[in-house]
């Protein structure tokens, strides 16, 4: 089987996400240990025993998912022998990118936990609460999805596809009165279901230029070495190990569209039949069946997934 690693995004976040890993796994204890040092925070702690709507806070969130990303994944290396090596490709879901890159070897550990906690306040505080929204198109296709946004661009304001996420699941991305005019264009022209979601800033769209500007301050003094396996961008639904084209694709990602369904595609096309989807939760591996229902998606979260997953890559029962 031809494997790649797959990395979530956020809100796939919950109280003791990565716990079972450090206490089953020292390698992976060192992590969330680097990783707190690096943010000069608690964030183990908050993740294991905190509040969830602290945890879930963008500044919070996003490092958090990213560390228990790496410790499942420096587990699965120091305790069964699998590497990233053994892939073909890596590619994370927005600030799953950051946790691929760092799994690669492409951005150090401390350095990746730092530029998320940037990325968290700035995309957070891009826009004045209450100004933008986000809104789920379920049943949509892309081009129902940009005439939807076009409609609610005829409004004054921003409104963009922001994830393609699997075929009929899109997200688009604005200001309020933008997207509730795409919602009610939506309802009325035949999308399945259209509903606002309850999102704290409206990602990956224009209005996200300001975190866009502060990402590319930080990015320009990061050192970004060629990941050990090529990475598939979410900006360009392909692969890239060049250093300074992933600097510039993690600044455009901030304001531009998630493509994972054609980013699962494209690895399909280039022979990948298995995922590890490494990190909390399992949300790509369930929207995976929906754009290719031949791969064979595994869950990498805890002591006893990393097991499995290293025996069905040897051919064990």
């Amino acid at each position: 089987m031809t494997l790649a690693f797959i990395f979530p995004g956020q809100g796939s976040q919950d109280i003791g996400m990565g716990k079972a890993l450090a206490e089953a796994f020292p390698a992976a204890r060192a992590v969330f240990e680097e990783v707190d040092a690096a943010l000069g925070q608690n964030l183990s702690g908050l993740m294991w025993g905190g509040d969830l709507a602290e945890l879930t806070l963008t500044s919070n969130a996003q490092p958090a998912l990213m560390a228990h990303s790496v410790a499942a994944y420096r587990a699965l290396e120091a305790n069964f022998g699998v590497t990233v090596k053994d892939a073909t490709f890596v590619a994370g879901h927005s600030l799953g990118e950051y946790s691929a890159l760092a799994a690669a070897g492409s951005i150090s550990l401390a350095d990746t936990a730092r530029l998320l906690r940037i990325r968290g306040n700035a995309m957070q505080s891009a826009v004045k609460p209450g100004e933008g929204a986000m809104a789920a198109l379920l049943g949509a296709e892309v081009e129902q999805a940009e005439a939807a946004c076009a409609a609610g661009r005829a409004t004054g304001g921003a409104c963009e596809i922001a994830n393609d996420n699997a075929p009929g699941q899109l997200v688009i991305s604005g200001t309020r009165e933008a997207i509730d005019a795409a919602v009610a264009w939506s309802q009325a022209n035949g999308v399945k279901k259209a509903m606002a979601l309850n999102v704290s800033a409206p990602f990956h769209c224009s209005l996200m230029q300001p975190a866009a500007d502060a990402m590319a301050g930080a990015l320009a003094t990061t050192d970004i070495k060629a990941p050990l396996v090529p990475l598939v961008a979410n900006v360009s639904a392909s692969a890239v190990t060049d250093p300074e084209t992933i600097r510039q694709n993690l600044v455009r990602q901030v304001t531009g569209r998630v493509r994972w369904t054609e980013s699962v595609q494209f690895m399909v096309r280039e022979g990948v039949t298995m995922t590890g989807e490494v990190g909390n939760g399992k949300v790509l591996t369930v929207m995976q069946r929906r754009i290719e229902k031949s791969l064979n998606g595994f869950t990498l979260g805890a002591p006893e997934d990393l097991e499995a997953f290293a025996k069905a890559l040897r051919g064990e029962a």
